[in-house]
């Protein structure tokens, strides 16, 4: 009997796996990824070209050529500049994408991809974030805008079938090389769009006023920052294995920072250690401020970012105030969109994390920055792009302005006050009144509730209630709004506040707190698996701030334990809308983990080099007396019939 079952079930198996096999082998259809990919080498040939600059030192670009370039038909140059390789690399292998979109290849460019100088495929030293030379005196003196400016020079007299005219554009790190390449911009150079750019490295990415960026820098230079003696076709990073999906748990047992070299990096990171030997905003970091750089440019910008970009959302805020500000006259726009980094190429971005924007809000931006290049570099119609398009998160729209931030905002303040309260009316008691909490090294507040050892991409919109409810996060909030009120342009914190320590870390966000009730589905939607965000509070924006940094980012110094300090410091821009009946909110904590590093609140010179003993558990106070009176201070845009 045993015998004849399993030779049934065998037949069972055979007669089960023979369809499936027959499914198996038949074609697949197409993604729109495949189709892209099948349509760009159809239509453009690919060369690789390797392009001296004025040291000699040659840089690997590829270049793809519409099929139909000739004298009679020619085409603008679209140059992309970045450190992560323009793999794959052989003329018989092509890229599965070249703009910024699909569209961009069907209505005809000539891309140019190149390997920045010291990367992959490129000749030459490799400088993070290289610093601009403000004067040079001859050939050996370069930088990232002689780079571009060079390869721009050989692009427009050697590539066939070419207008003369080129744009440029990048995101984050190639973000950086735009803005870069369009200082002392060379005359072919038309159109540049940085977008989410690195503005001041200090700033963008590796730290949040002097708050280092731990998650992200860490596995960041884990896999980039491995030494690349020699030109090499390397086409992907190896990724550090953290032996946990739990980074939480994995960042904690780390310990000290002190212990990532010796542990995990084995002193092969040489800006790893460049980071531990500059802890403060000294001329290493200064040097990588391109902000002031920003000048002699000719070319149109578009600079993009996204509300709820987890790693750059100073650049593009600071890059377009600085380019307006010296450089009087040029067209130069600002878009901002409820995108995380580099959001607006990719999806149609209608949601992110707990948020739902109820609509495609890439679709209206794609279609400008397309007519933007079109525009200068093809001579297509003139894109209807106002100073500043800004994304209105909370009301869910696009709004135009002719200055960011916006005419006619009114300041105000929202101050703490008793019994976790907050308003527009300073406090009036005399009485040293304050909140108080104890901060633990050892049990830091997350900042996500995301199982992940990257950077959780949504945590920017992340309901705050895990926060909320633990002891060491206060929490200050207004009554239900009897109208909306719509904040525009940047926030300042001012803290008073005092510790048993000798340092401290305060984090302020602000949030959106849902009523209990919200309204119930709209004619023909289904309340079956609709979220229930009643209650929901939704961060807006979260800054921290390294309390040894109050005075200066220079030269730093401790607290004074029990006594009370005042810490002020702003926090990048919001455009939202607090609806009516909903609350506005304000959580202070002093730890937000592992995007942050944890304060050992004791004061060290480098906390880079703290020792495991040096974390300990202190008592934070913040007060809101009439002679203390902590709050934020926020920029009231009026609506329409104020």
């Amino acid at each position: 009997m045993h015998l004849m079952f399993r030779s049934f079930l065998v037949l069972v198996l055979v007669a089960l796996a023979g369809p499936a096999r027959a499914q198996a082998a038949k074609p697949q259809p197409p993604t729109a990824e495949s189709e892209r990919a099948d349509y760009i080498r159809s239509r453009y040939t690919k060369f690789e070209y390797r392009l001296p600059t004025r040291d000699g030192t040659r840089l690997f670009t590829s270049v793809y050529i519409p099929n139909d370039a000739s004298p009679g038909k020619r085409y603008p140059i679209l140059l992309t500049r970045t450190p992560y390789s323009v793999a794959p690399y052989g003329q018989d292998r092509y890229a599965r994408g070249l703009g910024p979109t699909a569209e961009y290849e069907k209505q005809g460019f000539i891309f140019a991809l190149q390997d920045v100088r010291g990367r992959n495929m490129s000749e030459g030293e490799f400088i993070n974030v290289r610093p601009h030379l403000a004067k040079k005196s001859g050939p050996k003196d370069i930088d990232e805008s002689t780079d571009t400016y060079d390869t721009i020079e050989w692009l427009v007299k050697n590539v066939p079938g070419n207008n003369g005219r080129v744009g440029q554009w990048g995101i984050s790190y190639p973000g950086f090389y735009a803005s870069a390449g369009v200082i002392d911009s060379h005359p072919a150079l038309k159109a540049v769009s940085p977008q989410a750019p690195i503005a001041d490295w200090f700033w963008d990415d590796m730290h949040r006023h002097g708050a280092f960026n731990l998650a992200l820098s860490f596995n960041f230079f884990a896999g980039f920052g491995k030494p690349r003696p020699q030109p090499v076709a390397n086409e992907s990073w190896p990724r550090f294995e953290h032996g946990t999906p739990d980074g939480y748990q994995f960042f904690l047992d780390l310990g000290s920072l002190a212990n990532a070299d010796t542990r995990h990096f084995k002193g092969d990171i040489a800006f790893w250690k460049d980071i531990v030997a500059h802890p403060n905003y000294d001329a290493f970091w200064q040097a990588r401020n391109l902000l002031p750089h920003l000048k002699n440019i000719k070319a149109a910008v578009l600079v993009v970012g996204g509300w709820y970009d987890t790693e750059d959302l100073y650049g593009p805020l600071r890059t377009y105030a600085a380019i307006e500000k010296q450089n009087p006259g040029i067209s130069n726009t600002l878009v901002m969109g409820p995108w995380p980094h580099g959001g607006w190429t990719r999806g149609d971005s209608t949601s992110l994390g707990d948020v739902d924007f109820g609509f495609r809000t890439s679709a209206l931006y794609q279609e400008l920055e397309l007519a933007f290049f079109k525009h200068h570099l093809k001579g297509g119609d003139k894109p209807e792009l106002p100073e500043a398009l800004m994304f209105e998160t909370g009301a869910n729209r696009w709004r135009r302005f002719d200055t960011w931030p916006p005419k006619g905002v009114r300041e105000a303040r929202l101050y703490f006050q008793p019994r976790g309260g907050l308003s527009y009316t300073a406090p009036a008691s005399a009485e040293a009144s304050f909140d108080e909490y104890v901060s633990d090294p050892s049990k830091p507040v997350p900042y996500t509730t995301e199982l992940t050892t990257g950077w959780s991409k949504n945590y920017m919109t992340e309901d705050q209630r895990f926060a909320s409810r633990r002891p060491d996060v206060l929490v200050y909030q207004t009554e239900p709004l009897e109208k909306d009120l719509t904040l525009a342009g940047p926030l300042e914190a001012e803290l008073w506040v005092s510790t048993t320590g000798t340092d401290a870390d305060w984090v302020v966000k602000l949030v959106d707190v849902n009523p209990g009730k919200m309204p119930g589905p709209v004619w023909g939607e289904s309340e079956e698996g609709r979220h229930n965000r009643g209650g929901q509070q939704t961060l807006v924006r979260g800054e921290p701030f390294r309390g040894r940094f109050r005075d200066s980012y220079s030269e730093p110094k401790p607290f004074k334990p029990g006594e009370v300090t005042k810490v002020r410091f702003v926090i990048n821009d919001v455009f939202h809308t607090f609806e009516r009946g909903h609350r506005v909110m304000i959580q202070v904590q002093s730890s937000w983990f592992p995007f942050i590093d944890r304060n050992p609140q004791t004061f060290v010179p480098n906390i880079f080099e703290a020792k495991d003993e040096d974390f300990v558990r202190a008592f934070h106070r913040v007060y809101r007396s009439a002679a203390h009176p902590s709050s934020l201070k926020v920029s009231v845009l009026p609506a329409v019939d104020d």
